[in-house]
């Protein structure tokens, strides 16, 4: 059963001109039209490049932003049609682990207040109770009680995302949208943080929205990856399945250049690049988003038409014209992408 269910989901900010009236003169469409599921007490795993959406999007099932249209629908409740004080106390089920962990922790606090903050304002616990609870959520992430008394600078990098996931776990939370939980980390302590959140997870029930560019990680975590493109999701399918057989040209082409541990195989494999930047969401190509960029582009339909998200597999769907005929090599990369 889906946990949290999105449908149609659009996050347009407008951009305007004028120093008086400030009028609306076009919009930049940062998430614009994605549909996802994420399963009860399962991991979903959002990738892309950077300006995709993602963060958006994660924000927005938060109503950190507002929605432009669309519906969010978490355990029944529709989100999006919430008042704010609704909305306050729906937030007790849904958290977030920010990027950047110490931005997202405010300096003029101790970890301890960090900590209880949370159970005051939702009058969850106070006093003792309240510190009691936040010595156990460091124990919970592998930090010592004593560090309830230090600074967010005081700690390192890795130390400091434990403390936001402390923060998020505080008022036991059904849901948490983690943005590029590890991004910010040394290698070795990605794998800690990342073993720490599956933990966290056996323990608690927990259900994730992984946001993330790193596809190693997410593949980790993850038994659902969504990949996004220019506000708009391009495929969709199990962990496994994707990474076995991947069918949309940006999705082969970001798995292309995953390294595989085999030398052999990593000699031996083609890599394909992809050429030019990424289009301003504030004026997206017509036709398919990504035919400005693909090594698969045909003459017709991917510059006029643009591409659904359909079904190819089960629970597998993609948003490509030409998904059947690049799986089965009837259509091939240009050779000026392809790399040895």
């Amino acid at each position: 059963m889906s946990l949290l269910e999105v449908r149609g989901l659009k996050v347009h900010f407008p951009i305007r001109r004028g120093i008086i009236l400030e009028r609306q003169v076009g919009a930049v469409r940062a998430v614009d039209g994605v549909d996802l599921d994420v399963e009860r007490g399962t991991t979903f795993g959002l990738v892309g490049e950077s300006g995709c959406g993602k963060t958006t999007l994660g924000r927005a099932v938060l109503r950190l932003v507002e929605p432009t249209a669309g519906s969010i629908t978490f355990d029944g409740v529709d989100v999006s049609s919430l008042s704010a004080e609704e909305m306050r106390k729906l937030r007790r089920r849904m958290q977030m682990v920010f990027q950047d962990p110490l931005s997202s922790l405010d300096p003029r606090q101790d970890v301890e207040s960090i900590l209880v903050e949370p159970l005051r304002t939702h009058g969850v616990a106070t006093g003792a109770a309240a510190r009691k609870r936040a010595r156990e959520l460091l124990d919970v992430v592998g930090l010592p009680a004593s560090s309830g008394g230090r600074y967010p600078h005081e700690f390192s990098g890795g130390q400091r995302q434990r403390i936001g996931i402390a923060r998020a776990l505080t008022l036991n939370p059904d849901l948490i949208v983690a943005d590029e939980p590890v991004s910010a980390l040394d290698v070795s302590i990605q794998a800690q943080v990342v073993n720490l959140l599956e933990e966290l997870q056996k323990e608690f029930g927990l259900t994730y929205l992984v946001i993330a560019h790193d596809l190693a990680v997410v593949r980790h975590i993850s038994e659902t990856i969504g990949v996004m493109y220019l506000g708009r999701m391009v495929e969709q399918a199990p962990s496994d399945d994707l990474y076995a057989k991947p069918r949309h040209p940006y999705t082969i082409a970001l798995m292309s250049a995953v390294p595989i541990p085999d030398p052999e195989v990593e000699d031996r494999r083609e890599r394909i690049l992809l050429t030019g930047d990424l289009p301003s969401p504030a004026n997206p190509p017509s036709g398919c988003r990504f035919h400005t960029r693909c090594p698969f582009r045909q003459p017709t339909r991917c510059h006029d038409e643009e591409p659904v998200l359909r079904v190819i597999e089960p629970a597998h769907t993609v948003a490509c014209h030409w998904a059947e005929q690049i799986a089965a090599g009837e259509i091939k990369p240009a050779s000026s992408a392809v790399v040895s």
